[in-house]
């Protein structure tokens, strides 16, 4: 177990913010966590992941715990592989593992940024796939009680980008998950230009692993390194509209072309990127963040120094623009603590 007072939080999120905590704590075990919710810590106790989906607004008053439970174990059930994942464990180090043993599955969300444990929190997703698809069981411990309990994936009110853990924030602390992955071909290529990646290639032959690299390759050339650039992925979730909406915002569009996807409950979802760009915003500066130039939907710390208030004035800009020219109010996929 580590445990550090007054702790900067500069490298546990990757937006960068020079902010800190008044206690810091990471534990090994589920033991060690039970021992640690037992204390009279400082308030209030918000726990983190690899902080990849966060903006502190700044510094933390209370106690940020983390999680260092690791371990991927694999175990048959028929056709069909359980994968199970220590709430601590990089996301994409499971990926890469799960891809390497040829199963599919997860390779979609591959360089995702994040942990494990918060990819059941978040049901992060990509490319046509989200976490909620593939994920069997969330395990956790009550934080009010110690208690542990599981939950089923049909327990988790899984949506896009939401679940049960977002609604009943700081009731539940996960840690570890169980995937269900399957050694039969069954790539999900529909989504974005995953096929124009693998152009040439004979689709019938593929690997998790080319899947897996094209995957990369495509996010590599639209997306900043956390490690080079600071930023917490998407900023914005996509957009949901009605049917009415959308053919409003179409007809207001001089060449009438504005790219969707058409939902089965007849909404549709429109890319919050191309509204942001449309709007003028593509590369904007406001201080030390940015919105980035290869895809308008992420936020940046371009200058490395970039204040809490720097990136959330420039946040707010991009909603009220978006929501004058296109009648949406666009909501942050980023949480803001």
């Amino acid at each position: 177990m580590i445990r550090i007072p007054s702790f900067d939080l500069s490298s546990r999120n990757t937006f960068g913010m020079k902010v800190s905590c008044a206690m810091y704590i990471e534990y090994t075990s589920v033991e060690e966590l039970k021992s640690i919710l037992a204390e009279a810590l400082p308030q209030p106790v918000f726990h983190i992941g690899g902080g990849s989906n966060l903006l502190f607004r700044g510094d933390f008053p209370g106690t940020v715990l983390h999680s260092a439970i690791t371990g991927i174990d694999f175990h048959d059930d028929g056709d069909e592989v359980i994968a199970e994942v220590g709430a601590g464990v990089v996301f994409d180090d499971f990926v890469a593992e799960s891809c390497r043993r040829g199963l599919w599955g997860v390779e979609n969300l591959s360089l995702i940024p994040g942990e494990a444990g918060a990819s059941a929190v978040q049901n992060i997703g990509a490319y046509g796939v989200e976490a909620g698809d593939v994920i069997d069981k969330v395990f956790c411990i009550e934080a009010s009680s110690g208690k542990e309990v599981v939950f089923r994936a049909s327990e988790c009110a899984y949506g896009y980008r939401d679940s049960r853990f977002k609604h009943e924030k700081g009731r539940y602390i996960v840690t570890r998950v169980t995937f269900r992955l399957t050694r039969r071909y069954c790539p999900s290529l529909g989504y974005g230009n995953i096929k124009a990646a693998l152009e040439g290639r004979d689709l019938e032959a593929l690997t998790p692993l080319d899947v897996r690299d094209a995957i990369i390759r495509i996010r590599r050339e639209k997306l900043p390194d956390p490690a080079e650039i600071g930023s917490a992925g998407s900023f914005f979730k996509n957009p949901v509209i009605s049917k009415e909406h959308f053919d409003r915002i179409l007809a207001s569009v001089p060449d009438g072309k504005v790219p969707h996807f058409d939902l089965p409950d007849g909404t549709v979802k429109v890319p919050a990127a191309w509204m942001i760009d449309t709007c003028g915003f593509r590369g904007a500066v406001r201080g030390g963040a940015k919105v980035f130039e290869k895809q308008p939907l992420v936020i940046v710390n371009d200058s490395g120094s970039a204040s809490p208030e720097d990136i959330i004035a420039l946040e707010d800009e991009v909603i009220a623009a978006v929501r004058d020219r296109f009648g949406v109010i666009l909501h942050p996929e980023v949480e803001h603590i």
